[in-house]
């Protein structure tokens, strides 16, 4: 068991494990306009929201710069959605400016819900029996009393992964439950979410990135059938004109007095190729790394920019992203 106080993540992963996720706010937005309003200002679908689905979504500027990634929730008539407490005001400061054209809708941070995060199956099945069975795949969502258990992407290296959007009070049962199994720290629920490829924004990183430099599109948060919102004609030409030049990458990096963070450059040589995007230390001192990169740099020496002798490695993802074998080929 580790301590939940330690800012180290436990690497390799527990087979099974509860995590508090305190770094996300829940908002609820509610009334009247609810679907119409989150259809104008995000990548997803919101039809695609519902009892059964949970799926992840972007806000972008007008330049199709992404200042939100988030999941959607559906709960009765509401949507709920999860933000980066560091982003969590001003998000929604900006959201409540077209919010005002839908009387009697609302957007607020719902003080009573949370997020548990689950590793493992067996985690799972303490929620819900033969959980994992019943939502085989990531979005796929389950109620449950006292909230909602959502799978999402797993690791590269095969754990399950989950997510108990807690709404209410759960049954004691449940309780006990949850109780029983160890408790990791929060930097363990931030790696497993860089080793299952899934980025977060934060002040350095906002309007970074149009959502496909994130991967955003293979986490089933871009949907490219949908009508008009805010940033879609960026997103769209990326996709069908083929002009995505670089992505998401997980990479490991060594002990150092030089920790990678949010926003810094990579670099190859004295050529800039990239950026921190997420980061975190691991408990032998090491970190890992979600960053965007160029593709015509990924393989080849990367560092980073006030330290370019420490050189990053590349570890997989769970998931493939085409793009990148389209880029080499046409470069050939």
């Amino acid at each position: 068991m580790s301590d939940p106080e330690n800012l180290a993540a436990t690497y390799p992963f527990p087979d099974t494990a509860r995590i508090a996720v305190t770094d996300q706010v829940i908002v609820r937005v509610s009334g009247p306009g609810t679907d119409k309003f989150l259809q104008g200002q995000f990548s997803q679908q919101i039809a695609d929201v519902n009892a059964h689905s949970s799926p992840r979504a972007a806000a972008c500027s007008p330049k199709g710069r992404a200042y939100c990634l988030t999941r959607m929730v559906r709960d009765g008539e509401d949507v709920l959605m999860a933000l980066p407490e560091s982003l969590a005001d001003e998000t929604i400061a900006h959201l409540r400016k077209y919010l005002m054209l839908f009387r009697g809708t609302s957007m607020e941070p719902d003080t009573e819900a949370h997020i548990i995060g689950l590793l493992g199956e067996s985690a799972a099945g303490k929620v819900a029996d033969n959980a994992a069975g019943r939502i085989p795949s990531p979005g796929d969502t389950l109620a449950v009393d006292g909230g909602f258990l959502v799978r999402t992407m797993g690791t590269a290296e095969g754990v399950a992964r989950f997510e108990l959007w807690q709404t209410g009070q759960l049954q004691a049962d449940t309780t006990n439950a949850l109780n029983s199994l160890d408790e990791e720290n929060l930097a363990t629920w931030q790696a497993s979410e860089i080793a299952a490829g899934v980025p977060s924004l934060c002040p350095e990183t906002r309007e970074g990135f149009v959502p496909q430099m994130l991967n955003w599109q293979h986490l089933g948060g871009v949907h490219f059938k949908k009508g008009c919102y805010t940033g879609q004609e960026v997103i769209a030409r990326m996709h069908f004109l083929g002009q995505l030049k670089k992505s998401l990458f997980r990479f490991a990096c060594p002990a150092s007095d030089q920790p990678p963070v949010p926003g810094m450059p990579l670099v190859n040589g004295d050529r800039s190729v990239g950026d921190i995007v997420n980061s975190v230390q691991l408990a032998d001192g090491s970190y890992q790394c979600l960053a965007v990169v160029r593709h015509d740099a990924a393989d080849s020496e990367l560092g980073l920019k006030p330290a370019p002798e420490i050189r990053l490695t590349k570890l997989s993802l769970p998931y493939a992203v085409p793009e990148r074998e389209q880029a080499a080929s046409s470069d050939t």
